[in-house]
């Protein structure tokens, strides 16, 4: 039988550590912004391309406890120091439901991501909380801060060494996406990025796309060793809730996102901004 004394000292020390566990959750890593850079070596980026540069930030939730407008602008700043050669974003963008937040009004939020820069310029989907706000008004904050919304709509980008595409895919959840609407003005010889704000929709997404950027999961929000993450988002398979995934040869990165939705805590799956470098293989 187990010493009695040791059991009581054990219990203690789990005691501190789950309550240091969620400090560290609710009033630390979710104030994080970490920066993650990731290469991604394609057969389908054209050999005669440059590398490309892409920032990609998704699921902001602006108006969660850790996350103000101020944060918001940190964010931006930050992001235009990294000096990309292009901006997705990939919705959700005001909060509806977060524990101990404060609706933060669109018009805000494009005023501070209106400062975004980049040289091939700024790209967005809406996700399912904008939707379930009012998607036409967060539609129309954002093209007047200038960034483009593309839903079930393909956009060119002259780049020196030729055109690529960027498709933006409806939100799953909310809206309908269309493949045939969204790919079919794409000639088959020029290679394509896809925006989704869900990662379920990459199963639908044609095979020549070169990667698909999706948010909507925030990573789970909590990681848990040897578990992962306990609790994926909606119908997202555990496997696609983070991350560079490849299925079947291709490739879509799932970004932990920024904000919090529910509640405002991450444990292990802090807030990041990722740069994703396309290269030819």
């Amino acid at each position: 039988m187990a010493d009695p004394l040791i059991m009581d000292a054990l219990m203690a020390l789990g005691g501190v550590g789950a309550t240091t566990a969620g400090a560290w959750g609710f009033l630390v890593e979710p104030r994080m912004v970490k920066e993650r850079h990731v290469r991604l070596e394609s057969a389908r980026w054209p050999g005669h391309c440059r590398d490309l540069r892409i920032a990609v930030l998704g699921d902001f939730q602006v108006g969660a406890p850790w996350f103000k407008i101020k944060h918001l602008d940190k964010v931006v700043a930050k992001v235009n120091a990294m000096e990309p050669d292009l901006i997705v974003l990939l919705g959700d963008y005001v909060i509806e439901g977060v524990l101990f937040g404060r609706f933060v009004q669109p018009t805000e939020i494009a005023r501070s991501l209106s400062k975004l820069k980049a040289p091939h310029g700024v790209y967005s989907v809406l996700g399912n909380h904008d939707w379930w706000h009012d998607g036409e008004e967060i539609w129309r904050e954002l093209e007047a801060a200038g960034i483009h919304v593309l839903e079930n709509e393909s956009v060119p980008i002259d780049l020196p060494e030729g055109r690529i595409w960027i498709a933006g895919l409806a939100d799953e959840s909310t809206r309908e996406p269309c493949m045939k609407t969204t790919f079919g003005p794409i000639p088959e010889d020029e290679p394509v990025i896809a925006l989704a704000h869900d990662p379920v929709t990459f199963f639908n997404i044609p095979e020549r796309a070169v990667v698909t950027f999706a948010g909507h999961t925030h990573g789970g929000q909590f990681r848990l060793p040897l578990v992962g993450t306990p609790y994926p988002v909606g119908g997202t398979p555990r496997r696609m809730t983070y991350g560079m995934i490849e299925e079947d040869g291709r490739h879509i990165y799932v970004t932990s996102g920024l904000g919090t939705s529910g509640v405002p805590a991450r444990l292990n799956m802090p807030p990041e901004i990722a740069v994703i470098t396309l290269a030819a293989a």
